[in-house]
């Protein structure tokens, strides 16, 4: 079975589920948690607390762990919860540590099948291939007939930690021309977070700041949204101009905003006179759903 995932600093997507990219480690079974695996002597759970920003996620074991409730929940959802089943995976990272694939394909790589329990129901699985490919390229590959067609086109990824951008040539990547900025939404809502803090004497969460940005219903003070709103355009603007430093103009190049970011980010960007044609890919799990196609189709030239 293929299983694709997204390994994003702040969620963790596959083409069906998404979660916050968040694990606890206990000692000894917790009672009542929603969802644990059993693995390596420890009970996990996931956390709505996210985990630290690692930029090499190979250092420790956790993100493997998080792979496998995203594999448990992929395998349940296609009713595979019996017996040994043989996984493939596709997975991917920042174009601009893309040098770093066969590192990073090597960290899901296990001699023996992994054996685990997702909430109490026994599991093994056997990770047969891994294939990594270029976030943000990947997510627009549901495009690629029409993309094939554009001389230059900027695909730009904002995420949890990083905003990344991908320069495309008659569709294909250039990975001559890739940047990964430390300005996603985490570092905006932690900046909005302090702000709020400082001259309100309040306290939210990310999900205040995007139900304010998405324009859903909240009790805030109206003071409040509008500090809300001012920061994120000061930070959508922020991003333009670190893109226009490293000579990304997209007043001469269309441009594909993708990632979490970008569902907050449009309507800071799309009339910003920075810009002169973009469009957006709204889903989070775009990059995910873009890996399963790609390794579907290498995988077709391996039989």
């Amino acid at each position: 079975m293929l299983i694709a995932i997204d390994h994003g600093n702040y969620a963790i997507k596959t083409p069906r589920f998404s979660f916050v990219a968040g694990l606890s480690e206990h000692a000894t079974k917790p009672p009542l948690a929603d969802e644990m695996i059993e693995y390596g002597g420890s009970y996990w759970t996931l956390s709505g607390r996210r985990l630290p920003y690692m930029r090499d996620k190979t250092r420790d074991n956790r993100h493997f762990i998080l792979s496998l409730f995203a594999i448990a929940k992929e395998l349940v959802n296609a009713g595979c919860t019996s017996g040994m089943e043989k996984v493939d995976l596709a997975v991917g990272l920042p174009p601009e540590h893309y040098k770093l694939r066969d590192r990073f394909a090597q960290y899901f790589k296990r001699a023996e099948p992994v054996s685990f329990n997702y909430n109490d129901h026994p599991m093994s699985v056997s990770i047969q291939h891994v294939f990594v490919y270029p976030q943000a390229y990947a997510a627009v590959i549901p495009q690629s007939s029409q993309l094939l067609k554009t001389l230059r086109m900027f695909v730009v990824d904002i995420g949890g930690i990083t905003t990344d951008v991908l320069l495309l040539r008659n569709g294909k990547p250039d990975l001559q021309v890739c940047r990964s900025l430390e300005s996603g939404v985490i570092t905006m809502n932690n900046d909005i977070i302090g702000k709020i803090s400082a001259e309100h004497d309040m306290k939210i969460e990310d999900e205040h700041i995007s139900a304010v940005l998405l324009g859903r219903e909240t009790i805030l003070p109206d003071c409040v949204k509008k500090t809300i709103r001012e920061c994120a355009q000061m930070h959508a603007n922020g991003i333009l101009d670190q893109l226009r430093e490293l000579q990304v103009d997209l007043r001469t190049n269309p441009v594909i905003f993708i990632g979490g970011g970008s569902a907050l980010f449009r309507p800071l960007l799309e009339h910003s006179p920075l810009i002169a044609q973009a469009s957006f890919v709204s889903d989070p799990k775009a990059n995910a759903i873009g890996y399963e196609m790609l390794a579907t189709q290498q995988l077709s030239r391996l039989t």
